[in-house]
């Protein structure tokens, strides 16, 4: 393809990451406004913890409210990304990079009055094993009456619809400058096999080339009824849940018992 640079990794992808965020949760104040209801759920000065921090967003947006947050990610990229964000906003945020499975040896148990788990990420767990491994350790840092928050994509929707390719209807304008972004599905036969999303965000500059930077990201899809018998597994009671079959995503929050 001539004029098109390809660029993969999670790291590279991790550079144009506001693209695949939508509108309305673009800035850190609108993505920590979101989730208004579940936030006065909290105590003042509340201990908060984004364990799928991204980019920041959410965790500079609950720094702002005066919150003691700490932002984690697998991702090196994106934890640099979110120290980036908070030093933008003079926001005091603590950055590791930690997978789910070493959360506990970062922090002591009962530490936090909430765990974000946000972001379509938990699916990246590998398989039920994995996902069980994940909520025991972010049930482990809740202290009792603590509340875990998690969205999900509707996996039973997805894996109905197959193998596919998404293309966004329109553009995506960040910074002055557009882009397109594509979805590659891989759906395996099995709920129990891996599954793979390629994902491609590809920026169009009148003055240059297209740039494209993609990647292959693995995950392992699971049922609701699945994620509610893995939460009351690791000590965690289903308190409000969105889920819905015909929806495309659903937030759960689950109090520490």
């Amino acid at each position: 393809m001539t004029g098109v640079v390809v660029v993969t990794g999670y790291g590279e992808l991790a550079e144009v990451y506001e693209w695949l965020i939508s509108d309305v949760k673009l800035t850190p104040a609108e993505f920590a406004a979101s989730f208004d209801d579940v936030l006065t759920l909290l105590p003042p000065n509340a201990h908060v913890l984004d364990c799928s921090c991204g980019t920041g967003q959410l965790a500079v947006g609950l720094a702002g409210l005066g919150m003691q947050v700490v932002a984690t990610d697998a991702s090196a990229a994106m934890v640099r990304r979110t120290a980036e964000l908070a030093g933008e906003h003079g926001a005091s945020v603590r950055t590791v990079r930690a997978d789910w499975e070493e959360l506990p040896g970062h922090f002591d148990d009962a530490t936090f009055d909430m765990v974000f788990c946000v972001g379509n990420s938990l699916h990246h767990a590998v398989g039920a094993k994995g996902r069980v491994a994940a909520l025991e350790s972010m049930s482990r840092l809740l202290r009792p009456g603590g509340r875990l928050v998690l969205t999900s994509r509707t996996w039973e929707l997805v894996r109905a619809r197959g193998s596919r390719l998404d293309i966004s209807d329109r553009l995506v304008r960040r910074n002055g400058r557009d882009a397109v972004v594509v979805y590659r599905w891989d759906i395996a036969p099995n709920w129990e096999d891996e599954h793979h999303i390629e994902i491609a965000v590809a920026q169009l500059d009148a003055a240059g080339p297209v740039s494209v930077r993609s990647e292959l990201l693995s995950c392992w899809p699971y049922r609701y009824d699945e994620l509610e018998a893995e939460l009351r597994r690791v000590g965690l009671r289903t308190e409000m849940s969105t889920f819905n079959p015909e929806a495309e995503n659903y937030l759960v929050v689950a109090s520490k018992v």
